[in-house]
């Protein structure tokens, strides 16, 4: 598995779009995370996404990426099977990836932020 898969460890931010584009698969099976910024970033760069089924995951990610379960490593492979041979299915995922990525984004964050600071403002 070694020469097939690369282990680089840890990356430097600034060197991350590089390996999203050049992967052909992009594979989270976090077992805890808070808003799951990876798969998004991973989408941005046009790579599909395999992304646990647990925590907020789901919930930001929804119908972009291909969730399974993270602890069940057959899944995992099913899924990755899928995406490699399925190609209308992988298309799919890369589009649906691009849409979720373009829609959550730091300006619009600090938009809505600000928007609910003058909404609370104005219920004071």
């Amino acid at each position: 598995m070694e020469n097939k898969i690369l282990f680089p460890g840890f990356l430097p931010a600034k060197h991350m779009p590089f390996f999203y584009n050049a992967a052909k698969i992009f594979v989270y099976p976090s077992l805890y995370e808070g808003f799951g910024l990876p798969p998004i970033e991973a989408m941005a760069c046009g790579s599909p996404v395999i992304a646990s089924n647990r925590t907020s995951i789901p919930e930001i990610l929804g119908n972009s990426a291909y969730l399974i379960n993270p602890e069940d490593t057959d899944m995992i492979k099913a899924a990755i099977i899928k995406v490699l041979d399925d190609d209308n299915f992988k298309n799919t995922l890369i589009k649906n990836g691009f849409i979720k990525s373009n829609s959550l984004n730091w300006k619009k964050t600090a938009m809505d932020t600000i928007a609910a600071y003058k909404n609370t403002i104005k219920k004071i």
